[in-house]
């Protein structure tokens, strides 16, 4: 069995017989919290917004599709500083900057990118991830810029995971991050992070204002959705590792098997490094799963609705470690804009959002056995899945969405610039 990291070939036709018209009930949670005091904080050309972001070779999701291309549409102006990506789109003024793969080192480039940013006509200089943190001290103290500093997960927690941290140094890493974390809750203007769980620890800290920003779907991806043919059982996207579960959903597969249910599965997304994903394949070749696995690197978020709406079910089996125990999966918001039904580790972060089995199903975090019965469950009832996935999906168009995010973004760079938001502001661009 060969993994395939190209780009991932998969039909354009996609789920069958599924609304575009909002008309459930909305899936609970705070997902659109104080959605409508940001209504007024659309068209706002004066409004320019420097992103700093460290992700190598690609475009990051949450900063590109979640927040850049959304301002856009309300007539902010986005400059977007990174390593140079091949999938720059034209939308953004895309900056390339140099950029290191390895994350300590990301620390020590972070200053360079301060100072190639200081000179841009930007009112607002958006962070991303830790190794911006020093990059955002240099135009806070001595560029005297308005810094805001966006903590995607919870990254104290994650340094705990590292591998390519030795297990000895992991928890004084995460001190440190941590640190990092606080200090600039208390030096920068704002402090985002993307569930109330992350937040939490600096809410009181400093001056800055805070924002919960959740990585919920921009609709402009998930919209279109058509017929197709189902080619697999099964479909996990995400990181393929342990920590995350992949190891109990093949636990669960090879359970299903000796059932006598072959169901077939699509694993797609990264591995940490070359040694662990030598070690998933040999694991699904020992488990003799190779010719109902098929493995996959990332998928372009513009490929996302059509490669998850292949399956029949989506499952996100994350394991109970701290930083799940923290972060939403956003994995989960869009399989349910494919209208896939979600069969989920039950973590206190996603259990709100799951409305008693109305959009799926939640199973004990490591529990291959009862992973595996919930997959048979919805596979032997296709109508139960079927009205899980549509109701899954109509709670997303109405209300879990990017639409109420990024006006809560906008209204957001206007508290911490201490301005009223523009005149000719619209509710619904």
């Amino acid at each position: 069995m060969k993994f395939d990291s190209r780009k991932y070939s998969s039909p354009r036709e996609v789920i069958a017989g599924v609304s575009k018209q909002p008309g459930f009930p909305n899936a609970g949670g705070d997902c659109s919290a104080a959605g409508t005091a940001a209504e007024q904080s659309g068209n706002n050309p004066s409004l320019s917004v420097c992103h700093l972001s460290p992700v190598h070779g690609r475009l990051d999701t949450r900063t590109y599709n979640l927040q850049i291309l959304p301002a856009l549409r309300h007539g902010v102006r986005a400059t977007l500083l990174a390593p140079y990506s091949s999938e720059q789109s034209g939308a953004p003024e895309l900056l390339p900057a140099s950029g290191r793969r390895n994350r300590l080192l990301r620390f020590f480039n972070s200053p360079m990118m301060a100072f190639s940013a200081c000179h841009l006509p930007a009112r607002v200089f958006h962070l991303h991830n830790p190794e911006m943190i020093p990059a955002g001290l240099l135009l806070k103290l001595i560029f005297r810029k308005v810094v805001v500093y966006d903590t995607q997960e919870d990254f104290p927690a994650m340094m705990l995971t590292k591998s390519y941290l030795p297990k000895k140094i992991r928890p004084l890493a995460g001190k440190l991050v941590a640190f990092a974390e606080r200090l600039a809750a208390n030096l920068f203007d704002g402090f985002m992070a993307a569930d109330p769980s992350t937040l939490r620890p600096v809410a009181h800290c400093g001056k800055s204002r805070k924002l919960v920003f959740y990585n919920l779907p921009n609709l402009e991806f998930f919209s279109q959705l058509s017929v197709s043919p189902k080619r697999f059982d099964v479909v996990y996207r995400g990181g393929l590792s342990e920590r995350a579960g992949t190891f109990v959903l093949l636990d669960a597969l090879q359970r299903l098997r000796h059932r006598g249910i072959l169901a077939q599965a699509l694993l797609f997304g990264y591995t940490d490094d070359h040694n662990s994903r030598a070690a998933l394949l040999q694991r699904i070749q020992n488990m003799d799963l190779g010719s109902q696995v098929v493995l996959h690197g990332r998928v372009r978020h513009a490929d996302m609705a059509r490669t998850l709406a292949q399956a029949r079910i989506s499952v996100s089996p994350l394991t109970a470690i701290p930083k799940f125990m923290h972060n939403i999966p956003v994995k989960v918001f869009e399989s349910w804009a494919c209208g896939l039904p979600v069969i989920s580790s039950d973590l206190p972060p996603i259990r709100p959002f799951f409305r008693d089995g109305e959009f799926g199903l939640l199973v004990q975090p490591g529990d291959d056995r009862a992973l595996a019965d919930a997959i048979e469950t919805l596979l032997r009832n296709p109508a139960r899945a079927a009205a899980m996935g549509f109701a899954g999906r109509q709670a997303v168009l109405e209300r879990c969405n990017n639409k109420y995010e990024i006006r809560k973004l906008l209204s957001f760079y206007h508290r911490v610039l201490g301005v009223a938001p523009h005149p000719a502001a619209v509710a619904n661009p």
